[in-house]
C-alpha cells in the first residue's frame, strides 16, 4: 500500500490577505495577522488522507522558539493556544485544507512552518513554508485593537498623511509617504527589531517580549535614531548636511529605510523631528499597530525639570540665546493605540511615542509609551516619560528684558507652550485640533485670531499684529499698537528687531530692525505701520521662521514692555491635475499635469522631482528652466487599488523656497 505524501502546500496567500487586512504588503512571505486563522490547502500524492489512522502535526518556529500542535476536527480549540482545524466546510482526503490558528496575544515576527505526517507505518517531516503574524487591530482581543473601521482605514492600513509644521497661527502641510505597502519595506522592519540591542542581548527574551505593544514601540522608539544602536536616522540640527541629504528634502520613508538595510544598517543621514515621527509610523503601521503623526506647537525642552522656560531679549528687542531651555515652534511625535495592563484600563489608548533623540529614557534614547490620559491628569508618577512630555505641552514661559547683565522687566506666559496639539483630521487633509486631550484648555477662541501678540504693564500696553498671512515673494506687514493707560503724556521709544531662526533653536543676527521716538497722549491708544521688503527676508528663510519683538521704552520711567511674534513665510505651491481623474485604474496608463506658478518678480528655475507609493516605481526628475508659470506632464501606472498620494516637489535655484504640492488620487481595479 502506497504511503501517504505532501506533494504541494498552497499557503491561500490571495485569500488570507484578503481577510487579514494585508492586501498591498509586499513581502516574501504570507502576511496574516494574530488572534485570526489562516487557510493552508494541502495536496497529497501516494493515498488519500485517512482521518482514522493519520494525524497531521504543525510545529510553528520563531526563531529558535517553537510550538507543537496537532490538526483537529473542532474549530473550538483554546483562544490563548495555536491550533489547526479541518476546513468545517468538509474533508477532502486528496487536498484537505486546513486553518491554523494563534492566539491574540503571539509574538510578531517571521514565523516558520513545518508540518509532520504520522501514519500507521511512518512519519515524514515537510517544511512547508514562511509566514509574517502582525498585530491585529481587527481583532477585539487584541491589545492593539480599535473599534471604528474609518480609524483602522486611517491609521493602520493608509500609506500616505500630512505632517504639520509652521506655527499655530499660519500651520504648513507637508505630504508623507508611509510606503509600509513598498517592495521590502516590511521585511526591513522586521528586520528592525533583529538588530537591536535587545534582540542582541537576549534573543529569546526579545520574542517573547514582542507579544506585548508596550515593550515592542520602547525598542522601535530607541531604533529610530542611532544614539545607542544600529538606528535607522542619525539627528542633525546644524546648517551642515554634507555627507548626507537635509531634512527637509525626505518626502516617504521607503528612501530612508532602504539605504539604511542596503548600507547594513548604518544610519541614514539626516533626520528631523518629523522624519523620525513619519519614520516610526510607517514602522508601527506595518507591524499591525494604530499609529498617527502629532505636531505640538510650541513645544517645550525643560531640561532642568522646573517647569519654567526662561527666554531672555536685550533693551532693543534681540533675542538672546542665554538659556539651555528652550521652545521648538513645533515639535512632532508619534502617538500609538494599545491598552495598558501594566497601568490600568483608565490608561488605555493613545500613547505618546518620541523617537527623536532628546532625553535618555531606562539608559537609552527613547521615548513613551505615555498615555496621552496621564499626561492630561499629570500623572507624573507613572512610566514612561509622563514627565518630560507634559513639559513639552505645559511648561510656563519667563521673558526677561536684560541689559548688561541687570534684569530690566520681566513677564510670565503659561498660555504659551503646548497652544495647540493636531493630527491629520480621518479622511481629510485638515488638522484635528487635539490639545484637549492633553491638556484643559481654555480660551481657544481667542488663539485662532493670526498674528497678535501683546503685553501690558500698570501704565502701557503693547500689541504686535501681522496683517495677513506673510507669503513668499511679498512684503511682511505689521502693527505695532500702543496704548497709555496713564492720564500724563508721555515720550516713549519704540525698538522693533527681526530674526531669522530654526523651529526650534535661537533666533541667529539681526537682518532688519527700527528704531522711533512716539509722542502718546494719555489714554491715547496709537498704531506705528512697519514693512519687511520681501528682498530683506528671502535669501534667508528656507525652512526658517522669524522671530519678530518689539520693546517700547518710558522715557521718564525706563519702564519696558515687550510683545513678541514668531511666524512662518508661506511658500507657493504646486498644482496637480489628473486627466480622467474619475477612472483611474489599477495596472492602466494615466497621465498627470504638474504646474508651477511663479510668484518671484524675478524668473527661477529648479530641479523637480515627482513620487507616488503604489502610484510610481522609485522618482521622476525634471529640470525647470527659468520662467513665470511652468507645466510638465507624466504618465503613470498604478500597481495598487485604493486612495494613493502623488507627491511633487521643487527645489529652486538661487531662492530658499520648498515648493510642494500633492494630490490624493483614488485607483480603482481594473
Amino acid at each position: 500500500m502506497e504511503e501517504l505524501r505532501i506533494q504541494y502546500v498552497n499557503l491561500e496567500h490571495q485569500g488570507n490577505h484578503e481577510s487579514h487586512y494585508t492586501q498591498g504588503f509586499s513581502s516574501t512571505s504570507l502576511v496574516v495577522r494574530r488572534g485570526a486563522p489562516f487557510k493552508i490547502t494541502l495536496l497529497l500524492k501516494g493515498r488519500a488522507f485517512n482521518p482514522h489512522s493519520d494525524t497531521l502535526m504543525f510545529r510553528i518556529l520563531l526563531g529558535g522558539l517553537y510550538v507543537e500542535f496537532p490538526v483537529t476536527f473542532s474549530k473550538q480549540g483554546s483562544p490563548s493556544q495555536w491550533g489547526a482545524y479541518f476546513d468545517p466546510k468538509g474533508l477532502n482526503p486528496n487536498s484537505p485544507s486546513l486553518y491554523i490558528s494563534s492566539p491574540a496575544s503571539s509574538s510578531i515576527g517571521r514565523y516558520s512552518i513545518q508540518l509532520h505526517v504520522l501514519t500507521q507505518h511512518d512519519r515524514q517531516g515537510y517544511t512547508v513554508g514562511d509566514f509574517v503574524l502582525l498585530y491585529n487591530p481587527w481583532c477585539h482581543e487584541d491589545a492593539v485593537y480599535i473599534p471604528f473601521e474609518d480609524q483602522r482605514e486611517e491609521y493602520v492600513s493608509k500609506d500616505s498623511g500630512l505632517l504639520y509644521m509652521g506655527t499655530p497661527k499660519n500651520l504648513q502641510s507637508r505630504p508623507w509617504s508611509f510606503d509600509q505597502y513598498e517592495p521590502e519595506i516590511l521585511d526591513i522592519c522586521l528586520k528592525l527589531l533583529e538588530v537591536s540591542p535587545q534582540h542582541g542581548r537576549n534573543w529569546q527574551k526579545d520574542y517573547l517580549g514582542r507579544a506585548d505593544p508596550v515593550y515592542l514601540s520602547r525598542v522601535v522608539s530607541a531604533m529610530i535614531n542611532c544614539e545607542d544602536d544600529r538606528g535607522v536616522l542619525r539627528g542633525n540640527w546644524s546648517a551642515d548636511f554634507k555627507n548626507g541629504v537635509p531634512p527637509s528634502k525626505w518626502t516617504g520613508s521607503a528612501a530612508i529605510m532602504r539605504q539604511w538595510a542596503k548600507s547594513k544598517f548604518s544610519p541614514v543621514m539626516y533626520g528631523q523631528c518629523w522624519v523620525f515621527a513619519a519614520v516610526m509610523c510607517t514602522v508601527m503601521r506595518a507591524l499591525g499597530i494604530p499609529s498617527r503623526v502629532i505636531t505640538n506647537f510650541n513645544s517645550a525642552h525643560d531640561t532642568d525639570g522646573n517647569l519654567v522656560i526662561e527666554e531672555f531679549y536685550s533693551e532693543t528687542g534681540k533675542k538672546l540665546s542665554y538659556s539651555k531651555d528652550s521652545i521648538w515652534n513645533f515639535h512632532v511625535w508619534v502617538e500609538c493605540w494599545m491598552t495598558r495592563p501594566d497601568l490600568g484600563a483608565q490608561f488605555d489608548g493613545w500613547q505618546v511615542l518620541d523617537p527623536t533623540p532628546q532625553e535618555r529614557s531606562g539608559g537609552i534614547f527613547c521615548c513613551g509609551p505615555a498615555p496621552v490620559k496621564a499626561i492630561r491628569d499629570r500623572r507624573v508618577d507613572l512610566v514612561y516619560d509622563i514627565p518630560f512630555v507634559y513639559a513639552e505641552v505645559n511648561a510656563a514661559v519667563h521673558t526677561v528684558i536684560v541689559k548688561q547683565g541687570q534684569v530690566l522687566s520681566s513677564s510670565t506666559d503659561t498660555e504659551r507652550v503646548g497652544s495647540l496639539i493636531v493630527t491629520k483630521t480621518i479622511g481629510s487633509p485638515r488638522p484635528q485640533n487635539i490639545t484637549g486631550n492633553y491638556k484643559p484648555t481654555e480660551g481657544e477662541s481667542n488663539r485662532s485670531d493670526f498674528g497678535r501678540a501683546s503685553r501690558s504693564t500698570q501704565g502701557l500696553s503693547v500689541s504686535l499684529s501681522l496683517l495677513k498671512v506673510p507669503v513668499a515673494g511679498e512684503n511682511v506687514a505689521f502693527t505695532v499698537m500702543v496704548t497709555n493707560m496713564d492720564s500724563i503724556p508721555k515720550v516713549l521709544r519704540e525698538h522693533v528687531n527681526a530674526q531669522t531662526k530654526e523651529y526650534n533653536r535661537c533666533p541667529s543676527d539681526t537682518f532688519w530692525e527700527v528704531h522711533n521716538v512716539i509722542r502718546i497722549a494719555p489714554h491715547e491708544a496709537k498704531a506705528i505701520h512697519h514693512l519687511i521688503d520681501h528682498a530683506q527676508y528671502e535669501s534667508l528663510m528656507g525652512d526658517d521662521l522669524v522671530n519678530l519683538a518689539v520693546v517700547i521704552e518710558d522715557e521718564s520711567t525706563q519702564e519696558r514692555v515687550l510683545a513678541s511674534e514668531e511666524f512662518n513665510i508661506t511658500s507657493p505651491q504646486l498644482s496637480i491635475q489628473i486627466a480622467d481623474e474619475d477612472s483611474v485604474m489599477a495596472h492602466k496608463e494615466h497621465t498627470a499635469l504638474i504646474v508651477f506658478c511663479n510668484p518671484f518678480p524675478v524668473p527661477v528655475s529648479g530641479l523637480l522631482t515627482v513620487t507616488g507609493s503604489g502610484l510610481i516605481e522609485g522618482e521622476m526628475i525634471e529640470l525647470f528652466k527659468p520662467g513665470g508659470t511652468m507645466e510638465r506632464s507624466f504618465s503613470f501606472i498604478p500597481r495598487m487599488v485604493g486612495k494613493k498620494m502623488l507627491q511633487a516637489t521643487l527645489v529652486l535655484k538661487n531662492n530658499s523656497a520648498k515648493i510642494i504640492g500633492y494630490r490624493m488620487i483614488s485607483v480603482k481595479s481594473a
